[in-house]
């Protein structure tokens, strides 16, 4: 058994890191250009260099991922995209496109090439063509299950990496092909800005009585008929570990850098304690607790045992299920006095139950107490965004830390 590699999205330079932190073994960041998430903060030439030179010091990897259906106007953009980013150390790129693939072997034939899952890869044989190409890795689509998925190894040389997704939003199109966005908004979801009209509330309208709308659901707030529930796996590392795959994927490039520490975080704790004692291994519950404390919606496997059925969609409502909030980044702790600096994200109150999140460490609950604003004054509420609280720790804490409360 191999232990497999956890691979978490990087959407800034702070996640790059939070992740990294967290127990992430590579992260994926997308440039300013060529990346399907322009939502996403997106990194700088700058960023790129210095996210890379912190994991690498870490002893982790950095992939770049440039997925993005192309048109012939992007091609020389392309090639001076790749010829600027080649001397930065990228451990691998992520494409899509056939093209982009021939131009990423003439420019930059040392840089590992990684088939994105926008190419629809769920058959060997496909994933065959492009190994023989030169690709060192192929993503998955999420339409596959474990036993699609151990076929699939079956067929193909063992220095030919898999990787999959293991947690995160659900796309409703084919391996993320989607064209709905395009069509209702003009905006290209394979060009990296889909507006998500798949989460929008529908009705139905019958061609000869505009107008008149219909609910295809009895439910006076609409249907939401693309809506799927997220994808989580979390209680079945032992099929992850021995599915062969290589590479296990955490989406969110726009999520925050709480959602990050938070996920990467349960996964790492996971994926640790089944490989280190595979025949005497029990899922741990509160690490599925953990997971249903950052914003998500409900959770599905999705397609790993078989095709979802209705059930993996959420009919009713498009919001995600938010029970926590972040309050507060950790500056700095005076072990003489047991005491934390906190600069505040959202507000909260003396009294309150607190839980702080580090790296590598289960969660601790505080109370808060005796807190102080920036001038030393005792104050019962932080109300304001960054100002600066110092307050009783539970013990240790790490520069860094993330402070939560339940809402």
């Amino acid at each position: 058994m191999k232990k497999p590699e956890l691979l978490a999205p990087g959407g800034s330079l702070e996640k790059l890191k939070t992740a990294i932190d967290y127990g992430a073994d590579a992260v994926y960041i997308g440039g300013e250009s060529f990346s399907l998430r322009v939502a996403a903060e997106n990194f700088s030439f700058e960023d790129m260099k210095e996210g890379i030179e912190y994991a690498h010091a870490r002893g982790k990897k950095v992939y770049l991922t440039a997925n993005i259906i192309p048109h012939n106007d992007d091609l020389d953009d392309f090639r001076n995209y790749i010829t600027e980013i080649r001397p930065l150390g990228f451990d691998g790129v992520l494409i899509a496109d056939l093209g982009l693939f021939g131009i990423m072997r003439e420019i930059a034939p040392e840089i590992p090439i990684h088939i994105s899952t926008q190419a629809n890869n769920t058959n060997y044989q496909s994933a065959l063509m492009w190994h023989k190409l030169g690709a060192a890795r192929v993503v998955l689509g999420r339409e596959m299950s474990f036993k699609e998925i151990a076929e699939f190894r079956k067929h193909i040389p063992e220095d030919l990496e898999l990787e999959a997704f293991i947690h995160g939003a659900m796309c409703i199109s084919y391996s993320g092909r989607c064209l709905l966005s395009n069509y209702m908004t003009g905006r290209d979801s394979n060009q990296g800005a889909c507006a998500h009209p798949c989460r929008w509330n529908y009705s139905l309208v019958e061609e000869k009585r505009p107008g008149e709308y219909f609910n295809v659901e009895e439910n006076e707030r609409g249907t939401f008929i693309f809506n799927s529930k997220d994808l989580c796996t979390i209680e079945h590392i032992p099929e992850l570990v021995e599915s062969g795959i290589t590479s296990l994927k955490i989406e969110g490039r726009v999520k925050t850098a709480f959602y990050v520490a938070t996920v990467v975080g349960a996964y790492r704790r996971e994926i640790d304690r089944y490989c280190a004692d595979p025949e005497n291994y029990k899922f741990n519950p509160e690490e599925m607790e953990e997971l249903c404390k950052v914003s998500h919606r409900p959770y599905t496997t999705g397609f790993y045992f078989g095709r979802p059925g209705s059930d993996a969609q959420v009919y009713d409502t498009s919001s995600y299920i938010r029970d926590y909030e972040l309050v507060g980044i950790v500056k700095s702790y005076d072990p003489s006095s047991n005491r934390m600096t906190i600069t505040q994200r959202n507000r909260f109150f003396e009294g309150e139950e607190l839980e702080i999140i580090q790296p590598m460490k289960p969660y601790m609950k505080v109370t808060a107490a005796d807190m102080t604003d920036s001038r030393g004054e005792h104050i019962t509420v932080a109300p304001h965004a960054e100002m600066i609280v110092t307050m009783n720790a539970p013990g240790p804490v790490c520069e860094g830390a993330m402070i939560r409360k339940r809402k």
